[in-house]
């Protein structure tokens, strides 16, 4: 019997490189948090976090900048990119990560739905939407070639030197 496991180290970083960190994930306290909060600090209908224990959480190339959103609530981005990168209720043991700036986000499922209050009316009609291809497939391929071959986007792994 294969046992999920509870916890997943991986690194992670914001979308220029400036930012980088390795960190112990807690896999089990992965959500979707639909709060009006979380809406706006990373301008999307939800955010997606995974907690990691401070202890774990090692920024490995730069460090974050932090805007305090409520008295006890810190959100860190990148200030170069403005990538956003965690949630840290600043009396806990832990930081919330943000799914999407992990190296391999595929790696990490969401568990539940939190602040539910702002969630999308429509939200579960998501799964039935239709998929209208890949971005490198059909009508964008080229335009996909041609950002892809001028991108400035730090690859989904640690580099030793960024910039390359």
């Amino acid at each position: 019997m294969n046992e999920t496991p509870k916890t997943l180290t991986m690194s992670g970083g914001c979308q220029c490189g400036a930012v980088r960190y390795h960190a112990v994930l807690r896999l089990d306290s992965a959500h979707l948090c639909h709060c009006r909060m979380c809406q706006k600090a990373v301008g999307n209908y939800f955010e997606a976090l995974v907690g990691a224990d401070n202890a774990t959480l090692v920024w490995t190339r730069g460090a974050p900048t932090g805007f305090m959103s409520s008295q006890s609530v810190e959100r860190g981005f990148c200030s170069k990119c403005g990538t956003p990168l965690y949630y840290r209720d600043v009396t806990a043991a832990h930081t919330s990560l943000t799914i999407g700036s992990l190296d391999h986000p595929d790696q990490v499922r969401p568990r539940g739905h939190e602040g539910i209050e702002g969630r999308m009316p429509w939200f579960a009609e998501l799964v039935a939407a239709p998929d209208n291809g890949r971005t490198e497939d059909g009508d964008s391929a080229d335009w996909a070639a041609a950002i892809k071959a001028s991108s400035h986007q730090h690859p989904d792994h640690d580099t030793d030197h960024w910039p390359a």
